[in-house]
């Protein structure tokens, strides 16, 4: 038995048979078009070439960068895709390959937080929350062993807490979301804001973005801190302090036993957890009498889309 795991990003689309175990056997992967019905195209050739070289497609998953709705279907709105706003996913693919199997839609999130949960750092856990730090934040929720999506599929959207009264605009419309303060986007933005504050300590980094700090990026944010760079750390030190924060307002409402930290921020490690975990505790209501969860960094890797759409299209 094996399932078709499709991961529609804003650049590319990453296609994989994942055998019964979830383990990868073949891979797909193309460039991601703007157009609705390119990327209906794709799914379906990509399904009739894994059909045509023997594999015995049971399903289809699909992680969307999206609004999903609690049909699994539905696409009810998506920055990157205009076409996405109460857009049927799961019946444009299916006509194309004449619904020979179900066709399965989740959230990106939602998928790689369910593959960590099943085959990463999230093993073993009953409550679990990750947490997604990207271009922006995305986040995951899963309580007693299933994945918690809510009665309108719009559960776990973590990024657009309100943290800030009348903070900084958010692409989503709203102002002061936690996203606008923990993410791979505010990286930049407060060691920008540093570089301007005290260019006496920013040699690194001017030097990392060649004296123009209008092409500083994240990367050479995390190469500076892991350097030891003063600013660099100082970043990361203002995101992990705003990760903890917001990992304080869930557990007030969910009370997990443990905190997953995902996505391309986290590879420098403690120097982003750290400040988190300090900050969670600081900011914890009750934080001296409770227990806490353990704030871990993700494992299952660039895989954890895919591996959690292919279980959760068979669930």
């Amino acid at each position: 038995m094996t399932t078709l795991a499709v991961d529609i990003g804003g650049t590319k689309i990453a296609a994989a048979v994942c055998d019964e175990n979830d383990a990868i056997i073949q891979r797909w992967r193309v460039p991601t078009p703007m157009d609705a019905d390119a990327i209906n195209d794709n799914i379906a050739k990509v399904y009739h070439e894994a059909t045509a070289a023997g594999h015995k497609i049971k399903a289809i998953g699909i992680s969307a960068a999206g609004n999903v709705g609690a049909d699994r279907r539905t696409l009810t709105f998506a920055a990157n895709i205009p076409a996405w706003v109460n857009y049927d996913l799961a019946e444009n693919v299916g006509k194309l390959i004449d619904h020979e199997v179900p066709v399965i839609v989740e959230n990106d999130a939602n998928c790689a937080g369910w593959g960590e949960y099943v085959h990463g750092a999230g093993q073993g856990s009953k409550n679990m929350v990750a947490l997604t730090v990207g271009t922006g934040l995305g986040g995951a929720i899963v309580i007693n062993g299933e994945l918690f999506r809510g009665s309108f599929g719009m559960a776990a959207e973590i990024g657009h807490l309100p943290m800030v009264p009348d903070g900084d605009h958010c692409g989503c419309g709203l102002r002061g979301c936690a996203e606008r303060y923990t993410s791979g986007t505010s990286l930049e933005n407060f060691a920008k804001s540093a570089i301007r504050r005290r260019p006496q300590d920013a040699k690194r980094l001017l030097e990392l973005c060649g004296g123009d700090i209008t092409k500083l990026e994240g990367p050479m944010v995390s190469q500076a801190a892991q350097e030891g760079d003063v600013l660099g750390l100082y970043a990361f030190g203002k995101i992990g302090e705003w990760l903890g924060r917001t990992m304080a307002a869930t557990a007030a409402i969910l009370d997990p036993d443990l905190f997953v930290v995902g996505g391309g921020v986290v590879a420098v490690g403690d120097i982003l957890l750290e400040p988190a975990r300090y900050n969670y505790e600081r900011f914890l209501e009750g934080s001296a009498y409770r227990g806490h969860a353990k704030i871990v960094a993700a494992t299952a890797g660039q895989d954890a889309g895919l591996i959690g759409a292919a279980n959760l299209a068979l669930r």
